[in-house]
């Protein structure tokens, strides 16, 4: 035991040993229960002083779907609970982080997750948060019309499962393949950078990237409404974790349920709230919720309960697609996944 984390240690047991040799001259007969009197003060004193509890440390990258979360604790929801949020530049780190040990939840896409639960039996999906209908985009220069326009140019694509698999879709959608575009990897942070000073031509992208370049001038050639129900965001964390910080976690998901209903009712000042962090307006925050849709609390229940087999069956198929693409490391067993223990006790 480190006793210089219990501040004052030290010094109650000299106090103790001093009382002690005072006790031994001055109450002879009955020293012994008085030494064990203050003895036990002391036990009493040093178990008051408790460890510290352990964070639930959550990831999640710059994407409308996940903000709910840090709208929730903006708001004091997770106020008292040792909750803490991390920031990742992309859903590639964010993997890299779970599998390292340093986060015990995450907001991730769909196939992320996939790739986590290929090699991770631990992953859990604990809530739905998103379904993208528009959010992912494909934007070009303003004299490239379409995909078909984009053969035999330079297309910015992030180092993700995730981009490789909206690429791919969208090429197959507009009757083309990976070999008709020059791909080149860049992480999101750079995807504005490189369409301005001309590096790509086009780049698939999403957030604050896809608003500020569209404010400039760039040309929307495909986005994810045109494969509904294959881009799904949603909220995992480890079984050990459900198991030992439940009540840490339930708060989360409460928080983030009771954010979402917030947001409904309070648009305008969720908004408020949101945007410095995500370095857009309030109003272009709200315009990108349009690109996306959040499934409420009976939604999720009936989807993570399977009662709704529509996500269960959306996992299938989009495990398939990545198999076929060599996207995914391995076999996943998508009823595994699906656990609904939390939402099932969520209270707003």
């Amino acid at each position: 035991m480190d006793i210089n984390k219990y501040g004052g240690l030290k010094y109650m047991v000299k106090l103790t040993s001093e009382l002690y040799n005072r006790l031994c001259c001055q109450l002879r007969g009955w020293w012994p229960a008085a030494l064990a009197t203050l003895t036990a003060s002391v036990l009493i004193l040093v178990s008051c002083a408790k460890e510290p509890a352990v964070p639930l440390r959550v990831g999640s990258n710059l994407w409308p779907g996940y903000e709910t979360l840090y709208l929730a604790r903006s708001l004091g929801y997770y106020d008292n609970t040792p909750i803490q949020l991390i920031d990742y530049p992309s859903g590639t780190e964010q993997v890299k982080a779970y599998r390292n040990g340093e986060i015990e939840a995450a907001g991730i896409s769909i196939d992320q997750a996939l790739v986590l639960a290929a090699t991770n039996p631990d992953v859990r999906i604990i809530g739905v948060m998103d379904f993208s209908e528009g959010g992912d985009v494909i934007i070009a220069k303003p004299d490239i019309p379409n995909m078909q326009a984009l053969k035999g140019k330079k297309v910015g694509v992030e180092s993700s499962a995730l981009g490789a698999f909206f690429i791919t879709r969208a090429l197959e959608k507009s009757g083309m393949s990976l070999k008709d575009i020059e791909i080149v990897p860049l992480g999101v942070s750079e995807h504005e950078r490189a369409f301005k000073n001309g590096t790509v031509d086009a780049v698939a992208t999403f957030g604050p990237a896809y608003t500020n370049l569209m404010a400039v001038g760039a040309k929307l050639v495909f986005d994810s409404s045109q494969i509904p129900g294959e881009i799904v965001d949603v909220l995992i964390a480890r079984q050990s974790v459900i198991d030992k910080q439940t009540t840490t976690l339930q708060t989360l998901v409460n928080g983030r349920f009771r954010a979402l209903d917030y947001l409904a009712k309070n648009p305008q000042d969720a908004a408020s709230r949101i945007a410095p962090r995500t370095q857009v307006t309030p109003d272009q925050f709200l315009a990108s919720l349009k690109g996306l849709r959040s499934p409420d609390l009976q939604e999720n229940q009936k989807l993570l309960g399977k009662t709704d087999s529509s996500l269960l069956n959306t996992i299938k198929r989009l495990s398939a697609v990545m198999l076929e693409k060599k996207l995914l490391p391995g076999n996943v067993d998508p009823s595994l996944l699906l656990d609904d223990r939390l939402v099932k006790n969520v209270k707003i």
